[in-house]
């Protein structure tokens, strides 16, 4: 039986600017860093308040970190990622329009914030490929 997720991976066009995207302006804690055998770099990370999650940073700019896939493929990643189209999910905040103030200082590509059904949302944008709903949640939902 399947009792949890324990690793997602994000694709990536610079795994040192994910790193410091996700390191330095989001706050996620690493847990692993290093380089395999076949020279892949194996980077994970955890949002702060999900230690026993880890997102795989795979780089994509060669052959689909490690992946080995056949070159359509491989650009057809590249371009998705290219175009900056490639969502991978939701972020929660406590405080949307706090975060979005705070984040906006650092300097990330961020939409301000507006009230949604759901709750306060902006949109993030990492900056390698992948763009993100940074949510608020109504209470309740």
């Amino acid at each position: 039986m399947v009792t949890k997720l324990s690793h997602t991976s994000f694709f990536v066009t610079d795994q040192e600017k994910a790193y410091d995207f996700y390191v330095n302006k989001l706050g996620f804690k690493v847990n692993t860093d290093v380089k395999m055998d076949n020279g892949m770099r194996w980077l994970t990370l955890n949002p702060p308040e999900q230690p026993d999650l880890e997102i795989v940073l795979m780089d994509a700019s060669g052959d689909g970190g490690g992946m080995g896939w056949d070159t359509e493929t491989q650009k057809a990643l590249k371009l998705l990622l290219e175009k900056g189209v490639m969502g991978a999910g939701v972020l929660h905040a406590p405080d949307c329009r706090a975060t979005y103030v705070e984040l906006k200082a650092k300097g990330v590509n961020i939409t301000e914030p507006q009230e949604q059904f759901y709750g306060i949302e902006c949109i993030v944008n990492d900056g390698c490929g992948n763009w993100f709903s940074m949510t608020q949640p109504k209470e309740g939902i």
